[in-house]
């Protein structure tokens, strides 16, 4: 059987398709003219606003630090209850913004650095480093845990806790104009900066060369660049709340005299059932604000345990000395439960008062 003749072409039909040809190549170009254009003004207002940011003075702020004993985790029954109570803690901190969260002794024995091992951490051990520890592991970003945690007996329930859900904790299809990392050990050509794991699918590319396995706060630039800026950019020049670091104090008298901030604290409130009451107290203008609660015996434990304090009464030790629930209906009222209570009460007062 013959093949079919091939279908003749008539002169105004090869006309039609060229120009039809020739309309879709224009538009692709156009297209193509367009979005180049777009991305030209787009890559214009981004380097004109970071210039404008780098030119852009930075405001401190002011910043709250509280300070609680580790001897709270000694009315925890099991290693679960310790870490979930360590995590109420780590949660009203993140809630009411809080910048420094220090953890002292009660006998004034205590560690300085949750480094290394303590015998008997568990049930029995060490509660200030337990504590810290954990507080750590939950400020971390999930993503970077792995780094900068090994296996450890302290965190063994510290994933079933409630996360944080701060601000510095992006998941890996946010966008967001900080995130937290950790410098890889990559081979990368001189002046060309360091590789950094911020939760993406790809590394990052920052400005400067850093220590592998150093965290890093990196403000984010187009694609996967970035630079490195201190941990408080983030709060001073977007108003972001980032986090909180630990401090382990071995302590009250070292809870206030190893303060981190130039100047120390220049208001310190002590929190107490026999202090005077909350309402009838406003906070003087203030930088740097500590907030003191005591344990299970209130911070006379603390002040007796301490062999560089030589008074027996707290008061004097601090500008303000409160009862941050007055009329309170419980005979008692728990750490983390006057945590709440306290940061609750002092939030309009430091917002007011905090320069």
């Amino acid at each position: 059987m013959d093949p079919e003749p091939k279908k003749r072409r008539f002169p105004q039909e090869k006309h039609e398709q060229r120009r039809r040809k020739q309309e879709q190549f224009l538009k692709k170009v156009d297209k193509a003219k367009v979005k180049k254009e777009k991305e030209e003004e787009e890559s214009k207002k981004f380097e004109a606003q970071k210039l404008v940011d780098q030119e852009k003075p930075m405001k401190e702020g002011y910043t709250i630090s509280v300070a609680l004993p580790g001897s709270i985790l000694e009315n925890a029954q099991s290693l679960e209850l310790r870490t979930y109570l360590a995590g109420q803690i780590a949660r009203a901190a993140t809630i009411f913004r809080v910048d420094e969260l220090i953890v002292f002794d009660e006998e004034g024995q205590g560690p300085r650095t949750t480094e290394g091992e303590f015998t008997g951490i568990g049930k029995k051990g060490n509660c200030c480093v337990q504590m810290a520890r954990i507080l750590q592991f939950l400020e971390c970003p999930q993503y970077l845990r792995k780094a900068f945690f090994p296996k450890h007996q302290d965190l063994q329930y510290a994933g079933l806790l409630n996360p944080l859900d701060a601000p510095h904790h992006a998941r890996r299809n946010e966008k967001v104009p900080y995130r937290e990392g950790v410098v890889l050990n990559r081979p990368v050509s001189a002046g060309k900066g360091s590789f950094v794991d911020c939760g993406l699918v790809k590394e990052v590319q920052i400005d400067r060369h850093l220590q592998p396995g150093v965290r890093v706060t990196v403000k984010m630039d187009k694609g996967t660049k970035g630079h490195a800026v201190s941990p408080r950019a983030p709060h001073t020049d977007a108003g972001l709340y980032w986090g909180y670091s630990v401090r382990l104090a071995p302590s009250l008298s070292c809870v206030m005299t190893e303060c981190p901030y130039s100047g120390g604290y220049d208001l310190t409130v002590g929190t107490s059932e026999r202090g005077e009451s909350v309402d009838d107290h406003d906070l003087p203008s203030f930088r740097h604000i500590l907030v003191v609660l005591g344990g299970l015996h209130g911070l006379e434990a603390a002040v007796t345990g301490d062999p560089k304090l030589q008074v027996s009464d707290p008061q004097p030790l601090f500008d303000l000395y409160l009862n941050t629930c007055p009329g309170q209906g419980s005979g008692t009222i728990r750490t983390e439960e006057a945590l709440l209570i306290t940061l609750t009460t002092l939030r309009p007062k430091i917002m007011q008062s905090g320069l």
